[in-house]
């Protein structure tokens, strides 16, 4: 299980101050709490500079299907949606075949899915980070079972936000400025985005 609702929440912000239809876009795999709770942080995200937007969540019912998530974010397009937010392999693609943003889920999208001009930022997943730890502790002769997902967050290094590359000459330095502010206050425990597993639902 991962935990990158943190930098969801920050890239939300983004997102929030990005539309100009009000409407949002999520394709993801099942719902489970590992993507619903990354769903709620980035619309949480978004409500928090923009209290006018709507979503649209769907759910494709496989972790890899790109022409079915393809699909499902062509029909999020068609109800209005000009960002999407990428979960799922599939749904950048139907971004750039549309001419909108995306948001990315776990790799850096931006560089791993082709999304050079339409992928804003990603919430990264450093696995490695947990991986190291649990090592760490075998060989150390200390390993034993224990909860991991604070390992998987942004004060330990787990979680991040991806570069802005070619957008960050798009997004305004106040925006820039309070994702700076907040991700500090994430880190030093000043801040804490609401984790929340329930199914989250189409507002619209």
């Amino acid at each position: 299980d991962n935990y990158i609702h943190e930098p969801c929440y920050l890239m939300g912000i983004i997102a929030g101050g990005m539309t100009t239809s009000n409407k949002i876009g999520m394709v993801g795999g099942y719902a489970i709490g590992e993507v619903n709770r990354l769903f709620h942080a980035f619309m949480d995200g978004a409500k928090s500079v923009n209290s006018a937007c709507e979503f649209k969540v769907t759910y494709i019912g496989s972790w890899y299907d790109p022409p079915k998530a393809k699909e499902a974010a062509f029909a999020q397009i068609e109800a209005g949606c000009d960002i999407l937010y990428a979960e799922r392999a599939g749904v950048v693609d139907a971004c750039r075949d549309k001419g909108i943003l995306a948001f990315g889920n776990v790799n850096d999208m931006n560089k791993e899915e082709g999304g050079t001009d339409v992928v804003v930022t990603s919430a990264l997943w450093h696995m490695e980070n947990a991986i190291d730890h649990a090592i760490g502790l075998v060989k150390g002769g200390n390993w034993s079972a224990e909860e991991y997902h604070d390992w998987t967050m942004m004060a330990k290094g787990g979680a991040s936000l991806a570069p802005f590359y070619e957008f960050d000459s798009k997004i305004s330095a106040d925006v820039k400025a309070k994702i700076a502010d907040l991700s500090a206050q994430i880190i030093a425990g000043d801040f804490v985005v609401i984790i929340d597993d329930s199914e989250p639902k189409s507002t619209y």
